[in-house]
Order: structure tokens, then C-alpha cells, then sequence
């Protein structure tokens, strides 16, 4: 009960507890975001319709930095926040410079393509004649530092001033562009205040309590925590929810096995392979669609409409039929799977490998000449994992604050009680001793003494007594 106690306390989001509070608002442990790249090796061989091998790039290695501002707190038990990050390369954990040079599929030439493939054939055309005068190819060829944060194109500005909206940026275009130097939008999440049971989950995210990119309500909930911490006191029943605007849904991790680090027990939990399943493999997933093979989530409803699809990297856990469509990715659990590492007391993460890929969806549009013959595939262009760790003081802080001192707790409490029930013992043996001895007005007050202190009173302490005269 008293160890109970002590977490409960501890795992409120409040100011007063300096240690929580503090990992909660700046995350003290290093984060790190390292992003290969699928280097394209027969582009030409593409357009006429072969099939595409890559070799993995990386990684490229940044240094992520989160820090929550904004923060508010309200009447109702809830706490608001934006959470910022920024990244900065870091060049001696990477295998290369952001100036080597990748060649990965043009999204804006390719991804346009398809978005456009139900146009009149005179539309398509003239976007075939735009690419043309703006001298975009089907695929890109530029270094890492752009292709990652961003470079100037005629084509964004000319699509930016004619057709605003389709593309989600109006500066350079970039696969993280959107990224760097900015927040994850406006959280609203339980501080446990009134129900300790709802500490960090999301109450709404940017005013919304549900998702508008979905076909079903189940689809379009916002569930779980912000995938920061979570509830303490889990078992291996429990589950892993939380919201990613990233990945514009809820998701859910599930118990895997127990584990150990730096003498902090922990649980692992992992994704479970129905977790990007499709609609036909697992029928809670419909609400996703319209989708392809297992394994694959279609992200365009919340991408401008753009054929993007999240999935495992390497096609992990999903349908073997794309790792046939793609050669050059070798899958595997250790190096490809997602995990949280969780003490399962406190609901803190110890260790945490985010992985997911980025995949478009190329095709044959006629009208549009960059497109060639190339055949219909779902095209890995780069894959990334988030990842940290406790480590260091902060380790030594963690464990005794929330592992040692409330383990002292609680086997101080058998103590004290231990050591109650033996005085009562004690008290009750004496007096069976003593009783018959005893005059009976003794007697009759010690009966009427209801605590062991009263009855040893008797003894170290005793009132002098007035012989009868």
C-alpha cells in the first residue's frame, strides 16, 4: 500500500514532482532519428517496366531535441502543450555526409502522376508538359542534406500558385521539411490528478476527439497516450495504445516478454503483425482502406491525397509478395521491428526503437510521358528509426527515486506491521502470565485497556496504588 501510494503520487503530471515533471516536459534522454535511404540502381530499366533494385543507404544519423511549451493546465484534470523538435546531424554516428549524393523516386513527378490518372487525358498532358519545362524526371538524383530538408524547385512554386494545396509545403520541398523546427500540434492530455488510471492520455488532439481521415469511428479514434509515457502499475495483459500525428492514427504495441536494463525490470512490448494488416487479413483495419497488401498503410487521406504508404521496414511482417516486386530488402525482427520498452511500475519507457518506411506508389499513367512502361509497385524510398534510451545519471536518479526507495517502502511496512503484531503478541503472553496473580481490580483495568502501549503501561509504568485502610 505504501509503495502504491508513492507511485501514485509521483506519476501525476505536476510541477511539484521535480523527477517525472522534468522527464515528462524535456525528456532529459538523448533521442536519435536514423534514416537509410533505398538507393535506386537501374532507373532506366524502371521505365521499361523491370523490375527496381536498391541498395540501402545509411544511416544518416540526426540528434532529435523535444521540448513542450505552451504548457497549460485546466480545471478539468487536463494539461495542454506543443510539443517542438528540432534534429541535428550528427556526422560520427553516421556511415556517410548529408552531401552524398542517393538517387530516390521523384514524388512530385511520380506521386502527381497517379494522383492525376482520372483526369481527362488533356490535363495530364499538360502536367506531362509542365514536369518538361520545369525539368523533372521520374526520379531524383541530389544529395542526402536536400532530399531530406529540402531544395528549390520551379515546379513547387508553379504548383503552389496554380494548384494551392496540392503539395503540403510552399517553401522547398523536402521529405522532412515539414519536420525541423516544428511541433506535433496542440495536445490536450490527463494529468491523473483526478483518476490516476488516465495519467497522459490524450484527450484531444488539436480541439479534435476523433479523426476526420477515416471510413469508421473505430478507425478515426484518438486512443491512448502520446507515446511518451504511459499508466503505471501495467501486467503483460496489458496493451500499448497511442496517438501519432505522424502516422495519422492510433496504434497499439502488446506484451512480448519480460526483460531487464541497468537492474530496472521492464516488459517489452512489440507490434503486433495485424498492426498495418489490410481490411480482407483483419476486418477492424477496413477503416483504413482502400488498401493494398498486408503490411501496408495507406496515409494518402491525410497526405494531400499523395500515394504514400507507411509500412514496417524491409516489408516487414508483411506480404511477401511485395519483398518480390523490390530487389535488394532482406527483413528481420531484430534489425526491423518496432519496440518500447516499458517499467511496467511506473509506466516510464526505458528503451524505445520507432521504425517505420516510407513507400510510394509508382505506376504507368498514359498522357504523362515520365512514367514510361513502369510497372505497378509499391517503392521503399527510405526507412527511419527513432530511438533512445535511459542512460547515465538519469539511470542512477530512475532507479532509486522510483524503483529502490519505494521497494524500501513497502518492505518497511511489513516491517512496522511485523513488528505491531509481535508487541501485541508479547503484551498478550505477559498478561496470560501475570493475570492470576494479580489483584482483580488490576485486573478489571487492564481489560479495559484496548491497546498493547495501555497493557505494557501496566508494567514500566505503573500508578501507585493506596493500601486499604
Amino acid at each position: 500500500m505504501v509503495r502504491n501510494i508513492a507511485f501514485l503520487h509521483t506519476r501525476l503530471i505536476d510541477p511539484k514532482n521535480d523527477l517525472t515533471y522534468t522527464m515528462w516536459k524535456d525528456i532529459p534522454v538523448p533521442f536519435f532519428m536514423s534514416v537509410y535511404f533505398f538507393n535506386v540502381l537501374n532507373p532506366a530499366e524502371i521505365l521499361k517496366g523491370e523490375k527496381p533494385m536498391v541498395e540501402q543507404r545509411g544511416p544518416y544519423v540526426y540528434r532529435k531535441q523535444c521540448q513542450k511549451e505552451n504548457i497549460t493546465f485546466h480545471p478539468n484534470g487536463t494539461v495542454s502543450y506543443r510539443e517542438y523538435r528540432q534534429y541535428h546531424f550528427e556526422p560520427s554516428m553516421s556511415a556517410g555526409n548529408e552531401s552524398d549524393v542517393v538517387t530516390i523516386p521523384n514524388m512530385l513527378v511520380l506521386g502527381a502522376s497517379v494522383m492525376m490518372e482520372n483526369l481527362p487525358y488533356v490535363l495530364r498532358l499538360m502536367m506531362s508538359a509542365t514536369f518538361k519545362t520545369f525539368k523533372e524526371g521520374p526520379f531524383l538524383t541530389k544529395p542526402v542534406g536536400e532530399l531530406m530538408w529540402g531544395y528549390d524547385s520551379g515546379l513547387v512554386d508553379f504548383l503552389n500558385q496554380y494548384l494551392p494545396g496540392m503539395i503540403p509545403t510552399s517553401g522547398k520541398f523536402g521529405l522532412f521539411s515539414e519536420f525541423n523546427n516544428s511541433n506535433t500540434g496542440l495536445f490536450t492530455v490527463f494529468t491523473g490528478k483526478d483518476d490516476i488510471r488516465k495519467v497522459h492520455r490524450v484527450d484531444s488532439w488539436n480541439g479534435l476527439t476523433e479523426l476526420p481521415y477515416w471510413r469508421t469511428a473505430q478507425s478515426n479514434m484518438i486512443n491512448g497516450t502520446a507515446g511518451q509515457m504511459w499508466p503505471p502499475f501495467m501486467t503483460k495483459q496489458s496493451t500499448l495504445p497511442f496517438y501519432s500525428p505522424d502516422a495519422c492514427r492510433s496504434m497499439e504495441l502488446v506484451y512480448q516478454r519480460p526483460g531487464e536494463m541497468n537492474g530496472i525490470p521492464l516488459y517489452r512490448y512489440v507490434a503486433p503483425k495485424t498492426l498495418f494488416a489490410n481490411g480482407t487479413d483483419y476486418a477492424p483495419n477496413e477503416g483504413f482502406c482502400p488498401c493494398r497488401q498486408s503490411g501496408l498503410l495507406n496515409v494518402s487521406s491525410c497526405r494531400h491525397n499523395s500515394p504514400v504508404f507507411i509500412s514496417h521496414p524491409h516489408f516487414f511482417n508483411a506480404d511477401p509478395v511485395l519483398l518480390d516486386y523490390v530487389q535488394g530488402l532482406n527483413p528481420s525482427e531484430e534489425k526491423h521491428g518496432l519496440f518500447i520498452d516499458i517499467h511496467p511500475q511506473t509506466g516510464v519507457p526505458l528503451n524505445v526503437s520507432i521504425r517505420l518506411q516510407l513507400n510510394l506508389y509508382m505506376k504507368k499513367v498514359s498522357g504523362i510521358t515520365e512514367t514510361g512502361k513502369i510497372s505497378d509497385v509499391v517503392m521503399p524510398m527510405i526507412w527511419f528509426e527513432e530511438n533512445g534510451y535511459i542512460d547515465g545519471p538519469i539511470v542512477n536518479t530512475f532507479r532509486t527515486n522510483l524503483v529502490v526507495l519505494p521497494t524500501v517502502l513497502e518492505y518497511l511496512q511489513y516491517i512496522l506491521i511485523g513488528l505491531g503484531l509481535a508487541t501485541i503478541i508479547i503484551a498478550a503472553v505477559v498478561y496470560r502470565k501475570v493475570k492470576v496473580k494479580l489483584p482483580h481490580r488490576i485486573q478489571a483495568s487492564m481489560l479495559s485497556c484496548l491497546t498493547a502501549r495501555c497493557i505494557l503501561g501496566f508494567f514500566f509504568f505503573p500508578t501507585p496504588m493506596k493500601e486499604k485502610e
